[in-house]
């Protein structure tokens, strides 16, 4: 595993690298990479549609030639301060924390908030005085629905982060009501599924405003929400985030943190010797598990890893290594995050091949919501998850969500055929 870029530094290039590597966070990494490789395909897709003349350019005025306000000059140096108290101060600082925690704490460096505070509202003051006139005169441009993508994922980061915070402390609400203020500002804890549906609803919003149709806007999405998805669990799958399935009793883990046949008893054995892991994790001694053996022309890992040096320090401590990280699983799991990122390139590969096929607005979203629903319930079968009990039946937040989104998809499918096209609005 590598939770940040020093173990990748040091078990690739066997040397040992800077001190700083250690706050570059694979996860976060793996999660800006998703958000670009997003970007990048919706940004075509809404050029393709444009050049079919399915989706139109919309007039707005902008006032030109204003000097640089007060109010802007002010946000400029705070956002400025921010990023340079946390930027700076992480790289600079000796404290043993982790990314996330350091960036949820308070501290930072107060030059370096100072230093690039001040060089935003230049900057600002700058760009504005470059384009000063003797009058400021109003204008009307037009502006195309890809040159709103920066606004767009702009938005999907934000809400998509508060959607992901709301949902996971709704499904471990017991752990939320023990401390609600350290769990809402924790770093760590996030619902992919909370994330999609906050940051679906402030999109729509925003195109609604915009004048973007909502249906080709979706539809332009569905491969880019996929790619996005499956470049993201890369991360979950490097860094080791406690996103991974259920145990896998045919293996267990060596001291050095490799996955091995397990000897009658093993199993049971590990368990026994780490109770405090497992209770820690499932409450109880109930411990879902499965027996899968690799086939022979797979390795071993593909059905059981034990996610040595995990960034969540789950497991026991291995042996041999010193600092921080140094846990694995004492049973190995299912890599569930590494069957997620396979499924979900194939079916970005599927959505790309049909979009030109899918004429209907609406249905290629449609389409992505049964793909994306389909996949995430069979994986939550051999996933570890907080289950509620509803009326004798026992299932996942995921595998409600995901039974919703497969009867969405199939109801939109067919309403979209049902609907007269998108107006067209040519400029």
């Amino acid at each position: 595993m590598y939770p940040n870029l020093y173990f990748f530094l040091k078990d690739t290039f066997e040397i040992e690298p800077w001190a700083w590597t250690r706050f570059i966070n694979s996860f976060g990494v793996f999660v800006a990479l998703g958000f670009i490789a997003g970007v990048i395909v919706l940004t075509k897709e809404l050029k393709r549609k444009e050049r079919k003349e399915l989706l139109f350019p919309v007039e707005e005025s902008i006032t030109v030639g204003k000097p640089a306000t007060t109010s802007e000059l002010i946000i400029n140096a705070l956002v400025g301060f921010l990023v340079g108290y946390k930027a700076l101060g992480i790289f600079f600082s000796d404290e043993q924390l982790s990314p996330q925690d350091y960036i949820f704490s308070t501290k930072g460096s107060v030059l370096g908030g100072i230093v690039i505070g001040a060089l935003f509202v230049w900057m600002k003051f700058s760009e504005k005085n470059k384009q000063k006139l003797a009058k400021p005169e109003e204008r009307k441009i037009r502006i195309w629905p890809h040159e709103r993508v920066g606004d767009i994922a702009i938005l999907a980061a934000i809400f998509g982060f508060i959607g992901a915070k709301v949902f996971d402390n709704l499904e471990n609400w017991d752990r939320f009501i023990q401390n609600p203020i350290e769990n809402l500002l924790s770093p760590s804890g996030l619902t992919f599924y909370g994330g999609l549906i906050c940051a679906t609803i402030a999109i729509l919003w925003f195109a609604r405003k915009k004048k973007i149709s909502i249906r080709h806007l979706v539809d332009a999405a569905a491969p880019a929400l996929m790619l996005a998805y499956a470049v993201g669990r890369l991360g979950c799958q490097v860094s080791g985030d406690g996103d991974w399935g259920i145990l896998n009793s045919v293996y267990v883990t060596s001291a050095t943190g490799k996955a091995v046949e397990a000897r009658p008893g093993d199993v049971e054995k590990a368990l026994q010797a780490h109770k405090a892991v497992y209770l820690s994790e499932f409450g109880n001694d109930s411990i879902p598990r499965k027996a899968v053996k690799a086939p022979g022309f797979l390795p071993i890992w593909t059905v059981a890893y034990p996610y040595p040096n995990n960034v969540n320090e789950q497991g026991f401590k291995l042996e041999g290594c010193t600092g921080d990280h140094c846990n694995a699983l004492p049973v190995p799991v299912f890599p569930t995050p590494l069957y997620e990122i396979l499924a979900c390139i194939l079916l970005f590969a599927v959505l790309m091949l049909i979009r030109k096929r899918v004429v209907i607005a609406g249905q290629l979203f449609s389409i992505y919501l049964i793909m994306n629903g389909l996949e995430r319930f069979f994986i939550e079968k051999i996933r570890v998850n907080t289950k509620y009990n509803i009326m004798g039946f026992h299932p996942t937040q995921a595998e409600i969500i995901s039974s919703l989104l497969i009867i969405a998809g199939i109801i939109l499918f067919f309403w979209a055929k049902k609907m007269p096209p998108p107006a067209k609005k040519p400029v």
